[in-house]
């Protein structure tokens, strides 16, 4: 998101600093070396509505790295791995009754064709679904979902996130029987690498391991940054850090906007990447409802980006205060290699050829009921001052896509 708005501004004619507190560009869509292989340290796909992503990629001369992929989606349930996520594969899942799978098309069918989400932002997730799917195939099919990804914050997630992750997946499609996700040659360190460069090109500057250690305000209006210990004078400052460090890197914001930023909570992740000699499943995403089993799914990179090897990602999300959080690498890889072999016994150990595990602090804001209320005004009220993070692309989830669009929307309704 910082990255993509150093870029339009650059083209707006501005030669921006940006500070980055990592070695890299890039937060979560940055890349690291698996023993050879640079991919992203959590995994990205591309969709057909991520029409920002794609101006870029034209803009930067890469659309002709873009390639589209049929995917395809699983679900491990009752102890067997089977195909999900299209109509043949629905009638033919074991484990739900014929209403169950009535019930499931027709919410999945209502949420691709709806527009408007305003409503939906007013109800509980937990809420919306039940009322479609009844009791029984909510727990078979979204409360474990719902509870590997948010644990006790789950019952607070608006039902319109929800419906922009079912909409966003259920349009990118060939067909009504086949997905349609996309992938860029090299992933996203191609983008990244071709967008510092344009950066810094054209007179940006990026300065690595260098987090700000404060915003300094005077009379309601910006005067630069602390970094080192030092104080940098500035007239403009836009902030796309995670929102849970906001009060403290900005503590002279109003009490009103520290007060919504302290409201607005996040989850962590733990993300395991596995590299494999085989594969452990044909599809790219697979749900997980297994009583053993601490994660939500698992997503086989390599079933998206041909790659000699099988890549696996999986995710473990957790609010920060949960005592987990705090276990060992080793506790995760052994429960990643213990899942594994369950879902296909095919896989001996052998198979493992190497293990990373990335951690994010804040991964994730919970975006509750009434969430678009809850937001504080981007320009907090400071002059020359603008704050936002992946929370404001409510309701759609976190994404490359989703930051473009939003830097470039940011930049044109605010002027300097």
């Amino acid at each position: 998101m910082g990255l993509a708005t150093a870029y339009y501004l650059i083209k707006q004619g501005y030669q921006p600093d940006i500070y980055e507190a990592d070695d890299r560009v890039g937060g979560m869509a940055a890349a690291f070396d698996f023993h050879g292989l640079h991919i992203e340290r959590f995994y990205h796909f591309h969709c057909t509505s991520d029409d920002a992503y794609f101006d870029i990629l034209k803009d930067l001369n890469l659309i002709g790295k873009f390639h589209w992929i049929k995917t395809k989606m699983g679900f491990y349930f009752n102890q067997s791995l089977q195909d999900w996520g299209n109509p043949l594969a629905l009638l033919k899942f074991k484990g739900l009754s014929l209403i169950d799978k009535v019930r499931y098309g027709l919410h999945a069918f209502y949420s691709v064709k709806k527009n408007n989400y305003k409503q939906l932002d007013r109800i509980s997730a937990i809420s919306w679904i039940k009322k479609w799917l009844g009791e029984s195939a909510y727990k078979k099919l979204w409360e474990k979902l719902l509870t590997y990804k948010f644990y006790d914050l789950s019952d607070q997630i608006s039902a319109a996130w929800i419906w922009a992750r079912i909409r966003r997946i259920g349009r990118s499609r060939y067909n009504l029987m086949q997905e349609k996700l996309g992938y860029l040659e090299g992933g996203s360190k191609t983008l990244l690498d071709a967008m510092q460069a344009y950066i810094e090109e054209n007179g940006g500057h990026i300065i690595l391991k260098t987090p700000i250690q404060r915003v300094n305000i005077e009379a309601h209006k910006v005067t630069g940054i602390r970094v080192n210990g030092k104080d940098k004078a500035y007239d403009e400052i836009i902030s796309t850090i995670p929102i849970p460090y906001i009060p403290k890197i900005i503590s002279d914001l109003p009490k009103i906007n520290i007060d919504k930023f302290n409201a607005i909570k996040n989850i962590a992740v733990v993300c395991v990447i596995v590299k494999l000699k085989q594969p452990v499943s044909k599809y790219f995403w697979v749900n997980v409802n297994d009583r053993d089993m601490d994660i939500p799914g698992f997503v086989e990179y390599s079933n998206l980006m041909p790659l000699e090897n099988s890549i696996v990602y999986i995710p473990f999300y957790m609010p920060q205060n949960l005592k987990k959080f705090k276990d060992s690498d080793n506790v995760f890889i052994n429960k990643v290699k213990k899942y594994l072999l369950k879902i296909n016994p095919e896989l001996n150990t052998a198979d493992f050829l190497d293990i990373h595990v990335s951690r994010y602090l804040y991964s994730q804001p919970v975006c509750s009921t009434h969430f678009l209320s809850e937001l504080p005004s981007i320009d907090c009220g400071i002059h020359g001052l603008k704050v936002a993070d992946t929370s404001y692309y409510y309701p759609e989830d976190r994404g490359i896509s989703e930051s473009f669009k939003f830097a470039k929307n940011v930049l044109s309704n605010f002027k300097f």
